[in-house]
């Protein structure tokens, strides 16, 4: 039966007041099921997109064969990210113990803590983050409390064609003007800026590289300024002067795949996915990877991969803390590495035998090392909507890239509240 305090909880959900309601800015009083089963031991259910989810079975099956008594059931969650949030919130919003340990989207994050729908990683839940990426320990942490552990990371790699592009830049100057030595009527760099938050996650690179910050460590919105300008003026330059081709306001991964491996595109911006997926194409074997690039040297990756968040309701929070620390180990780090899932665990990219099979380990880890979170917001999908309508409207030319960061500083204002 629900107890009337998770009646409470799923009332006011339903009402839209859920996170006001909830939110407990690091402190369990706010929901006391979080400090409830701590030291509680028994099966789990791991929930996760099915998209994304074979390593994580076969991680879960090697945690079964040590664990006979806390096995790990894994749950499968619709592919899409909307519909991932939206299952996970419907079940959390009941009070539901189902899923103990969540597979969060980074944004997500802090939304859920806001929420009290997760348990804190610290006192008897507390995990050693200390060998992990730096940014994606943030990527886990609000109002200074971690409240997932990272599962795996994602940064964005530069992408360039050895026979187009002999020399691989190293800022963004070099890059620009590598693209004037490329044939007429060939595309130079393409970059995702279709109205999704691919746009968002780029618009956030050339904002980041340039200077610009748009949420600050008090939470407040910091998008208006010159550096935040100079860094979108820098992205509606290179769109108009054909530094990034024309077809990247309709560039999703997948187009931005095709144009590189086709050899449409002498440059790209993606995830390290498409360096293995780049075998068998007209490119494999001629093509170099490298951090993002920006005015002064390394650009700013804007941070992906997903976090594991233990569930407030969860019955058997120890084995559910137990379970996220296995994945974070050496062991399992190296089989996602092994399974193109870039690792939180910073040891495994100096693996010599697998930056031998991945030689894109090096220039990832740099790429992680300069990366930055998305926003970290209980309100991030409004910020991300913010972000994507002004950039676009700046690219597309109607409007103005200063009245696109005044807008879009006041349209994230709004959405924090």
């Amino acid at each position: 039966m629900v107890s009337k305090r998770k009646a409470l909880v799923a009332s006011l959900a339903a009402t839209g007041l859920v996170l006001a309601a909830c939110s407990n800015d690091g402190d369990n009083s706010a929901n006391p099921a979080a400090s409830e089963g701590t030291d509680s031991r028994g099966p789990i259910t791991f929930a996760m997109g099915n998209n994304d989810i074979a390593i994580m079975q076969d991680i879960a099956e090697r945690w079964n064969a040590e664990h006979p008594d806390e096995q790990v059931t894994v749950h499968e969650l619709a592919g899409e990210a909307d519909a991932q949030r939206e299952s996970l919130i419907q079940s959390l919003q009941a009070g539901s113990g189902d899923f103990d340990v969540m597979a969060l989207d980074l944004p997500w994050t802090a939304e859920f803590a806001a929420a009290g729908y997760l348990a804190p990683i610290q006192g008897d839940l507390d995990v050693d983050v200390s060998g992990l990426l730096e940014p994606s320990v943030d990527s886990a942490t609000y109002n200074d409390t971690l409240y997932a552990v990272p599962q795996n990371t994602n940064g964005q790699l530069l992408y360039v064609n050895n026979s187009m592009i002999p020399e691989m830049p190293s800022n963004w100057d070099e890059l620009v003007a590598a693209c004037d030595e490329i044939p007429e009527g060939e595309g130079c760099l393409t970059v995702q800026l279709s109205q999704y938050e691919g746009l968002t996650i780029n618009t956030l690179d050339f904002i980041y590289a340039w200077g610009g910050e748009v949420v600050n460590s008090e939470n407040e919105v910091v998008v208006d300024s010159d550096e935040s300008r100079e860094g979108l003026q820098a992205l509606v330059d290179a769109y108009e002067n054909g530094v990034i081709t024309s077809a990247s306001t309709g560039a999703t991964e997948e187009e931005t795949m095709q144009a590189f491996s086709n050899e449409q595109s002498a440059m790209a911006i993606n995830w390290p996915y498409m360096y293995e997926a780049s075998n068998g194409t007209d490119v494999e074997g001629n093509f170099d990877v490298s951090p993002l690039v920006g005015p002064d040297g390394i650009g700013v990756s804007t941070l992906g991969g997903y976090n594991n968040g233990i569930n407030a309701y969860s019955e058997n929070k120890a084995t559910a803390r137990d379970f996220v620390e296995y994945v974070i180990g050496e062991e399992s780090q190296k089989l996602m590495a092994e399974q193109s899932f870039p690792p939180v665990l910073s040891s495994i990219y100096d693996d010599e035998s697998l930056i031998e099979d991945y030689p894109f380990l090096p220039a990832l880890k740099e790429s992680l090392e300069n990366a930055q979170p998305r926003p970290v917001s209980p309100y991030y999908a409004a910020m991300s909507k913010a972000i994507q309508d002004n950039a676009y409207a700046a690219i597309n030319g109607t409007k103005s890239v200063d009245d696109a960061i005044t807008d879009m500083q006041s349209a994230l204002e709004q959405a924090g509240r």
